[in-house]
């Protein structure tokens, strides 16, 4: 295992990729062959990974992700956060791009490698929630 903690690396990746709204910071963290699953979907490989967290920017303008806790196996290959998103609504989930306040909770598990570099991640988010008051003109921020 690298001597650099799991979740020090998790918590830099969030940071450097998603706060400093930079995809083409993942080079830094992730394995070539790196999968996520989320919302029902699977994205695989590093490439398709920075498309689709560009994408994800694109909807959600000033977004930042802010880290509520986490916790790291003893033997540093996986890592649990919690987590909360906030910005601004750019079209996210179909919505109209109003550019209301939007926040969503969420929990993401990580597998990382021998070498510290992030395999795996899977994301467990409150998207429904955010949808429902998104598309039926409810209020958009809070969980």
């Amino acid at each position: 295992m690298s001597t650099t903690k799991s979740i020090d690396t998790v918590h830099a990746f969030w940071d450097e990729v998603w706060n400093a709204h930079d995809p083409a910071a993942v080079d830094r963290f992730v394995v070539d062959d790196f999968v996520i699953i989320t919302g029902g979907e699977t994205v695989r490989g590093r490439e398709n990974f920075k498309a689709w967290i560009a994408g994800f920017l694109n909807k959600v303008d000033d977004l930042h992700l802010e880290v509520v806790e986490s916790f790291e196996s003893a033997d540093g290959r996986r890592v649990a956060s919690r987590w909360l998103l906030t910005g601004k609504n750019n079209g996210y989930l179909g919505s109209s791009p109003d550019g209301s306040e939007i926040a969503m909770t969420g929990t993401a598990v990580w597998a990382v490698g021998e070498d510290g570099k992030l395999l795996t991640n899977w994301v467990e988010r409150s998207a429904w929630e955010l949808s429902q008051r998104l598309n039926n003109g409810g209020t958009v921020i809070g969980t």
